[in-house]
């Protein structure tokens, strides 16, 4: 209510000052013809002097006298018409000033119902902070959210692998507390693209390991859910960032995707800080920095803070690259049931048929990201470059993109 009586009286006031200018009378005011007709009477005055002095002849004289006269009544009637008239215009201004005072109260009142909010509330802080605190625990659970998604295709092997695979599939289905069967299912199918099955093989990896789970289990474990629901941080996402952060509170990845939860759970302020923080510390190629720089100066604003988006450099200088995903010496060492040939068999069938698949259906930044990083493990530097070129020219415009790729060359060694 306060807001319409502040709007009402601006309004009014507004419409008042034009009606009065409206309205005015031009009282006391001298009009042009009464200024012309002292002139001409005083050139009537020169005139006869000029012709009694000689200095104009008569004939020239009543020439002069009779222009002069023509402009005086000329002017006589210019003061007539305003005498008689003035009063009507006065009265022909006040319905104009009324349509213009509608004009500006109504034409106001309709466009705050066009571009403004009408019917809502009062905003304070206390209210936005308790209205984003119930939305961050109401939200929708990890298969919630899912079940309004498009189906995710299962992504199968091919040639060799696939018997390789499946065995791997049935050997810990059989087997479900084998951990060293768990950990590399969890890898393989992530590195598949199978992402659902994947979080489900490391949700076993978790349960096994109890305490003895590192933040790196746990942040695994987090990024397969959060890939898997399209960059979504559900609360089984945050409670994995969670655990990852009380053994590795400082974990910059983990930093980076708890400040995406705070961005969709409306709290730009805490995000902002968060991220600022994170921006500043670096280092320059670290592959959160430039989905951060895309997007602090949007959340800067939202939170109400003065921010200049510092230069690229002006961040820590490069460290240790982040941790490694994909297939690791571990995988080949933990496979159940399998002989070492095998083993390497697997691996790199796996980086064979995920690089057939991206060339000839192409995929997500995250499995191009895996097969560099795969290529990496198997110490093929040049195919790892390869990879990497290439996927830098499909996700050319897509900063995000760009820096989950840069984390896989960086894993391979081949980040430029």
């Amino acid at each position: 209510m306060a807001f319409w009586i502040i709007a009402l009286i601006l309004a009014l006031i507004v419409a008042g000052l034009l009606a009065r200018a409206l309205t005015r009378s031009q009282e006391g005011q001298e009009h042009p013809a009464a200024y012309d007709l002292r002139v001409y009477r005083d050139q009537l005055k020169e005139i006869d002097k000029d012709v009694a002095r000689g200095v104009t002849g008569a004939e020239d004289g009543d020439r002069l006298r009779a222009e002069v006269s023509r402009r005086i009544l000329s002017a006589d009637a210019q003061l007539r018409n305003v005498s008689d008239g003035g009063a009507s215009d006065t009265r022909a201004a006040k319905p104009l000033a009324v349509i213009v005072a509608l004009v500006i109260l109504g034409g106001g009142v309709g466009l705050y119902f066009q571009v403004g909010a009408p019917g809502y509330g009062d905003l304070p802080l206390a209210t936005r902070i308790a209205d984003a605190e119930e939305r961050h625990d109401t939200r929708p659970s990890q298969a919630e959210y899912e079940a309004d998604l498009p189906p995710m295709p299962v992504n199968e092997p091919r040639g060799d692998f696939k018997e390789l695979i499946t065995k791997l599939r049935e050997t810990v289905a059989q087997r479900p507390d084998d951990l060293e069967g768990q950990m590399l299912l969890a890898r393989n199918e992530a590195n598949l693209g199978n992402v659902r099955a994947a979080y489900k093989a490391q949700a076993a990896v978790l349960r096994l390991k109890g305490d003895e789970a590192t933040a790196q289990d746990h942040l695994f474990y987090a990024e397969l859910l959060i890939n898997s629901a399209q960059g979504y941080v559900s609360p089984e996402a945050e409670a994995a960032l969670r655990a990852a952060m009380e053994k590795t509170p400082r974990h910059p990845v983990v930093r980076y995707y708890w400040g995406l939860m705070l961005v969709q759970s409306d709290r730009p302020d805490l995000a902002f800080r968060m991220w600022e923080r994170l921006m500043r510390e670096g280092p320059a190629d670290a592959p959160w920095i430039p989905a951060i720089r895309s997007r602090i100066e949007e959340l800067a604003w939202r939170a109400g803070e003065k921010f200049t988006l510092p230069p690229e450099d002006a961040v820590a200088p490069p460290a240790a690259p982040p941790m490694t995903r994909g297939p690791s010496q571990e995988d080949m060492d933990n496979a159940a049931e399998m002989s070492p040939e095998d083993q390497q068999a697997m691996i790199e069938n796996m980086v064979t048929q995920l690089s057939e698949r991206l060339d000839e259906e192409g995929g997500s930044a995250m499995e191009w990201s895996q097969l560099i990083s795969a290529y990496g493990v198997l110490g093929d530097k040049a195919r790892a470059a390869s990879a990497y070129a290439q996927a830098q020219e499909i996700f050319a415009e897509d900063k995000a993109a760009l820096a989950i790729l840069l984390n896989g060359a960086a894993r391979a060694g081949v980040a430029e």
